[in-house]
């Protein structure tokens, strides 16, 4: 699920492209009162369907972005005014990890370090799995405004990298992130400096801080049924970097393996299981973008031999990955 806050700015935009936002809204199951309610929980499939369709439609393939390109801080919700008084950016993307339930159950954030750089990796989970160019382009859209909102509106990234391939035109890109754009990448995210992320954040007043922690810490808590959805999101931003192993795993979220085993147990599923899971809805995509050899896609999906890769595809989908893509290219999906 997904607060309905995460479609802020899709009536303007809508209506600024020709578009009637109420029939869009009925086509994928939602209804316009949603919007008047921004904590209301939607469906993430349903959203992410909105924003496709939207795009489609509208034939603008920018539609996801320019949704965030006015977003602001108090978007965030709950825990807006804790973001705003964060000492710096790493405290405030602790924050957001800390309080994910409050703000998105559907968005996975990863912080990599590699020495004097960071990528800040961002992936979207829905149920059914969908791989979604407008949604993904939202919440780098969005989590590129956090940074500068706490950076300042000067900053800007080394690059911003996406999975997919371009669009025929990227002046909005080039106008909301102004750096170097990556398409067709191996992750989705910002890559900058490591020292932007402990730089000082000119508005965070730690008393205010500290008010709006007591006020967040009142709120309900997530529930022991996040735990297989929580996993979920570890292993797509981890499974590229062939970190999945359920001791990584179990690390990132602030547990050991036994008590890991033992939740996924109680949620019906075990860790190879959603291991599994997740590789197909991660293969699909790769698949599906010709940028990517049969052998890288191997690799993505943690397989160091190949022949394994084509077992595992062969298993699943009833054919060898070769042939999967020469029949998906031949007949590409509507």
């Amino acid at each position: 699920m997904v607060r309905a806050a995460g479609l802020t700015n899709y009536l303007e935009v809508a209506r600024h492209l020709g578009l009637n936002p109420q029939q869009q809204l009925r086509d994928v199951g939602l209804s316009l009162t949603i919007l008047d309610n921004p904590e209301q929980r939607i469906p993430t499939a349903s959203a992410l369907l909105l924003l496709e369709n939207a795009a489609k439609t509208s034939q603008c393939q920018s539609f996801g972005l320019r949704m965030a390109e006015s977003r602001q801080l108090a978007d965030f919700g709950a825990i807006s005014l804790l973001l705003t008084h964060q000492a710096t950016l790493r405290d405030a993307l602790a924050t957001i990890a800390r309080y994910r339930h409050l703000v998105n159950e559907s968005l996975a954030i990863y912080v990599e370090e590699q020495g004097k750089l960071v990528i800040l990796r961002e992936e979207i989970l829905s149920d059914p799995p969908m791989a979604s160019r407008q949604g993904i382009e939202l919440a780098i859209g969005v989590l590129f405004r956090l940074c500068s909102a706490l950076l300042g509106a000067h900053w800007r990234p080394l690059s911003v990298n996406f999975t997919h391939d371009a669009p025929a035109e990227t002046q909005v890109h080039r106008r909301v992130f102004g750096c170097q754009l990556e398409f067709g990448s191996e992750f989705n995210g910002i890559v900058c400096l490591a020292a932007d992320l402990d730089k000082p954040n000119p508005l965070a007043d730690p008393a205010m801080a500290r008010h709006a922690e007591r006020f967040v810490e009142s709120l309900p808590s997530a529930s022991e049924q996040t735990t297989l959805n929580e996993v979920r999101k570890a292993i797509y931003l981890l499974l590229p970097m062939g970190r999945a192993s359920i001791e990584q795993i179990a690390l990132s979220l602030g547990l050991n393996v036994r008590t890991l085993q033992r939740r996924l147990e109680d949620g019906g599923m075990t860790f190879s299981e959603l291991i599994n899971e997740v590789r197909r809805g991660l293969v699909v995509r790769y698949m599906e973008n010709p940028r990517y050899s049969l052998s890288q896609i191997a690799d993505l999906l943690g397989y160091s031999v190949p022949s394994s890769f084509t077992r595992w595809f062969s298993s699943q989908f009833g054919q060898t990955p070769a042939s999967w893509r020469n029949e998906r290219l031949k007949h590409p999906p509507a």
